[in-house]
């Protein structure tokens, strides 16, 4: 007979407590303990001994190209690492609303087109529903089968009659297992018909797509080993008000990760951008203080992206120090490399700094652009509208070496950008395009110089720090 605990679980890091708390411990939230039941099953007798799989020799080991099973969207192929792998266990998370499941929805269409067999399961929709969103998209392959089911167990016995190469569980936080007391969406549930997914992914080849909800803070609901379980995982972030998305991998065992891939939503679903650097910058101000262009490096892509700036003297004690797309104390330290290598005053400034088009950067090479746009913004003087700038800045000022630079020059002279400014130290061993002007700079204050002020009212390093714009 199965044994029985009571044990209490928080519902937002997964930690477990023997008694009711009313902060967590391990993520300090407050009221988010749910009682749940556990069983452990006792052995049963005169059970079949399991199959015992034998260790291989690592040499022994044929190793063949993973099959991929290809969509007609090429930015989701590329996230993925080249198209779809069976045997695999996709997480794709994300805001509600955002399109998560038009993005799945369209996906297996393309692939029961292609001859693939394919279920999509809804537990948040009946069947007539998600027949509705189908027409609306233009879904209507024979090889799409449509099942409304929320039975970890009643999925199961519809595998072994059908037999799909694809499957999709929209969304995880509604299937449960009738074993377990706990409600759907709990972390036992969660876990536990993950765990029953990924050894259905691995035993029968299907590659299994899920969906995931997402908390007030961005991150996946649910144990944070449901990260750590899956093969992939993908985010689908954007904007509900704007129409441009962005399906980022943070984890991908088939392929590279911080890959990225871009969509347009339409009326009748998501487009792919295949040009998503000349999307960013087509709204782009001429002219405009506060505004600078770098490449950044997203995945295997080169991507041009907008930083603008604005920096006005603050009505409070303590100004203020905004960043959307950017490390918010990334931009503090940059504003302090500014104050105390270059001069800028900016105690009294308050200070909005944001990337356009929604994207984030997190890489060290886009901090000469947001200093650069920051110093325009406070001296009111607009970078060249053929002007990009590329590089890291250290602490002493000095512009420092990126990787991948060939890449980034080249996406830029794609785009009729005609002087770009890179570290000093990146110049040499490579040829650039003849159209481009490079300039290498060693420090932030000669970047300024070279970029901001007019040639024929540049001045000496020596009289930088005292003379105004």
């Amino acid at each position: 007979m199965a044994k029985t605990k009571t044990i209490f679980i928080c519902q937002e890091c997964g930690y477990e407590s023997p008694k009711w708390m009313g902060r967590c411990p391990s993520c300090q939230n407050w009221n988010t303990f749910v009682e749940e039941i556990i069983r452990t099953a006792s052995p049963t007798h005169g059970e079949t001994e399991k199959a015992v799989s034998a260790p291989s020799r690592l040499a022994d080991v044929v190793l063949e190209e993973e099959p991929r099973m290809k969509t007609n969207m090429s930015e989701l192929n590329r996230v993925l690492g080249g198209g779809v792998v069976p045997a695999s266990l996709t997480l794709v998370g994300g805001d509600p609303g955002i399109g998560k499941s038009t993005l799945l929805l369209q996906t297996s269409e393309q692939l029961a087109r292609s001859g693939h067999q394919v279920l999509y399961i809804s537990g948040e929709e009946s069947v007539r529903q998600t027949k509705m969103r189908a027409m609306r998209l233009g879904v209507a392959s024979k090889d799409l089968f449509v099942l409304a089911e929320t039975d970890i167990q009643h999925i199961e016995r519809q595998l072994a009659h059908m037999h799909p190469e694809v499957m999709v569980i929209d969304s995880i936080q509604t299937i449960y297992n009738s074993e377990l007391s706990s409600a759907p969406g709990s972390i036992s549930q969660v876990k536990e018909c993950t765990a029953c997914l990924l050894r259905l992914a691995k035993q029968k080849g299907i590659a299994i797509f899920i969906v995931g909800h997402v908390t007030k803070n961005g991150a996946l609901a649910g144990p944070r080993t449901l990260e750590h379980m899956v093969d992939t995982v993908l985010y689908f972030e954007g904007e509900r008000h704007h129409t441009f998305r962005i399906l980022r991998a943070v984890k991908n065992r088939f392929g590279s990760t911080n890959e990225m891939g871009v969509f347009e939503m339409k009326e009748g679903g998501l487009v792919e951008v295949a040009n998503p650097s000349e999307i960013f910058l087509q709204e782009r101000t001429k002219g405009a203080a506060g505004s600078a262009v770098t490449a950044s490096i997203e995945g295997t892509r080169p991507l041009l992206v907008e930083v603008q700036a604005l920096v006005t003297p603050t009505s409070f004690g303590n100004p203020r120090r905004m960043a959307a797309g950017l490390d918010n104390h990334r931009v503090s330290l940059l504003m302090a490399v500014l104050e105390k290598r270059v001069g800028f005053l900016l105690q009294n400034q308050d200070a909005y700094v944001n990337v356009a088009g929604g994207v984030k950067l997190d890489e060290p090479a886009v901090d000469l652009a947001v200093a650069m746009s920051i110093a325009s913004s406070f001296n009111d003087c607009a970078t060249e509208v053929g002007d990009a700038f590329i590089g890291e800045v250290g602490l002493t000022g000095e512009v420092r070496r990126v990787s991948r630079i060939e890449q980034r020059v080249n996406e830029a002279a794609k785009l009729g950008f005609t002087r770009i400014f890179i570290p000093e130290k990146n110049l040499g061993g490579w040829t650039p395009p003849e159209e481009i002007s490079l300039i290498g700079v060693e420090s932030l204050k000669q970047a300024i110089q070279e970029a901001l002020v007019p040639a024929e009212r540049r001045m000496p390093e020596s009289d930088f720090l005292s003379t105004d714009f």
